[in-house]
């Protein structure tokens, strides 16, 4: 992809945070064509839930449905990178205060590597690939993200899927729904690799190019890129 218009200071800031991006990776949220075209497919979907509207299509009701449980799952991964970003600035006692968790809910959890925290009862995916198992213990699996050999994941609510537990579930039972359509476990975090870029200075343009795993948007990328979704 081509970014235009990139001057100096913006080429600097691109470098720092795709040097940032490659270190950590990104949120895995879902794009926002995953909405529509206006971005509201979701509300339908939740009507359908709540009973309140009736569709006869099955295809239809479906991605509806689906579209519902992909808001629900973006809106849990905005709350647990609200959670880590407060980490970032204040103690556990005052994170703990701003969301209204327990006391001692978020101990072990500020000194973790990587950015984007992890909380007990979270249930981890082996990454890029891989079954899914409950967190035992904080410490090292924090260790084992940061290195990208596992990672933590969000509920697509509905039937047929595990649920978090202890802290974790504090948060997630917060975007959990019952929806007649089967769950699943998603990835909350990424990596990004193959990470290559270019500078064309007489043509102001930022050639960017990056490695996904499936499943994944690269809007993402370009949202942090930009300062949105995560800073």
């Amino acid at each position: 992809m081509r970014l235009k218009k990139v001057l100096g200071v913006q080429k600097d800031k691109l470098d720092s945070v795709l040097k940032w991006v490659k270190a950590n990776g990104v949120p895995n949220y879902f794009g926002n064509q995953r909405f529509g075209t206006d971005g509201n497919n979701w509300q339908e979907g939740k009507a359908i839930v709540e009973g309140t509207l009736k569709m006869r299509d099955k295809k239809t009701r479906t991605f509806l449905l689906n579209a519902y449980q992909s808001y629900l799952f973006n809106s849990w991964l905005s709350k647990r990178i609200e959670l880590s970003m407060l980490l970032e600035s204040f103690s556990e006692a005052d994170a703990e205060k701003v969301l209204e968790l327990p006391e001692g809910s978020l101990k072990g959890t500020k000194e973790q590597p990587h950015f984007f925290k992890l909380l007990e009862g979270d249930l981890m995916m082996h990454y890029p690939y891989g079954r899914v198992f409950e967190l035992e213990s904080l410490e090292e699996e924090a260790k084992r993200f940061a290195e990208f050999d596992i990672s933590p994941s969000g509920l697509l609510a509905g039937k047929r899927v595990s649920r978090v537990t202890k802290t974790a579930e504090l948060i997630e039972k917060n975007y959990d729904e019952e929806i007649a359509e089967n769950g699943a476990r998603r990835y909350a975090w990424i990596a990004v690799t193959d990470i290559k870029k270019n500078y064309v200075e007489e043509k102001a343009h930022y050639e960017l190019e990056f490695t996904l795993p499936k499943g994944s948007y690269a809007t993402n990328v370009l949202d942090v890129l930009r300062g949105t979704n995560l800073v």
